[in-house]
């Protein structure tokens, strides 16, 4: 979008777009840009019922206000308030950055106080149950299908093992594992954090290497080098490196309906939080493994740890019995 181009040019839907597609430039994952798309949507559905048309062109504090009344009838949740007005915050900081406001009325806005929903992670049996699946599926006769078997043990070893989000995973390069010491480590990196690592379950490295090395010979099969961790492929080949975050929230839901159980990569991260408390690892140390600000609250996790009770020992002995098996 040029600078200074006044809204006689641009109708908010195409401000909207240029906004999203700035969003998806940036890296975020489809799902944020859905949730994104729907608060805002909630906001042009007000300028059409109350103001009978779209234009934000005098959008100032007294319209801020009245959205503000507006949210606090449509919504009993205060975390749903919440989130609609920090997606139109953002929405007017860009277009402050567009210089098409001089500054952004939305600021003065005070958001509703963010409660944090009750933890649902993953029941220990379905963990288990994913993991036999995995474990079954990588001794396929199909050398395609056994390698994205392997695949996905890795990317559940650093989901339930370490507590990696989707946007991380997807990112995610050989390089950033290592396996120098006893216990093998993933190396995160944030553009606005120090970079930090995160012990992974000790049978990682033995899953890990077999799986570099299933990796190495395929990619030469598909001829394609790529330095990401993760991989997209079709039956036959490896198309490319890395998956999106996307591509792995799919890999959930087909496991999901297949194996009929609870399962999403959000829940199976919050059933890894629980097994870090059992572990008794530090509240400073966990919250730095979530990627959260230190005045995050681990208090419902605690509260609800004696109905949540999750370790590793189950991921090294199967492996192994399945190893013995093959």
């Amino acid at each position: 979008m040029q600078k200074n181009r006044s809204f006689n040019e641009l109708n908010l839907n195409e401000l909207q777009n240029n906004f999203f597609s700035k969003l998806k430039a940036m890296g975020r994952s489809q799902n944020t840009l859905k949730n994104y798309k729907t608060d805002l949507d909630c906001f042009n559905q007000y300028l059409i019922k109350n103001e009978g048309e779209t234009d934000i062109t005098n959008f100032g504090m007294p319209q801020v206000q009245h959205y503000g009344q507006y949210l606090e009838k449509k919504y009993s949740s205060d975390n749903s308030r919440r989130r609609r007005v920090q997606a139109l915050r953002i929405f007017f900081d860009y277009l402050v950055e567009e210089n098409l406001f001089e500054s952004n009325p939305v600021r003065k806005l005070p958001t509703s106080p963010k409660f944090l929903d009750i933890p649902r992670p993953t029941p220990f049996i379905d963990v288990k149950t994913l993991w036999v699946s995995l474990l079954e599926e990588a001794t396929s006769n199909n050398e395609m299908n056994a390698l994205i078997a392997r695949r996905n043990q890795i990317v559940m070893l650093l989901i339930y093992g370490a507590g990696l989000k989707v946007s991380d995973l997807s990112k995610l390069k050989t390089s950033n594992i290592f396996l120098e010491s006893e216990t093998p480590r993933v190396l995160i990196s944030h553009p606005k954090r120090d970079p930090y690592t995160i012990a992974l379950p000790k049978i990682f490295t033995q899953v890990f290497e077999e799986y570099i090395l299933k990796l190495s010979d395929m990619k030469i099969k598909s001829s394609i080098n790529f330095d990401e961790l993760l991989f997209n492929a079709n039956p036959y080949r490896i198309l490319s490196g890395s998956l999106s975050p996307r591509g792995l929230e799919v890999i959930f839901e087909e496991y999901r309906k297949k194996l009929q159980i609870t399962l999403t990569p959000k829940s199976l991260r919050q059933a890894c939080i629980f097994k870090w408390l059992h572990q008794e690892h530090d509240e400073t140390s966990i919250k730095e493994w979530m990627g959260v600000a230190p005045t995050y609250s681990l208090k419902l996790y605690k509260e609800h740890m004696n109905n949540y009770i999750y370790n590793e020992n189950f991921l090294g002995e199967l492996y192994k019995n399945y190893l013995s098996k093959a």
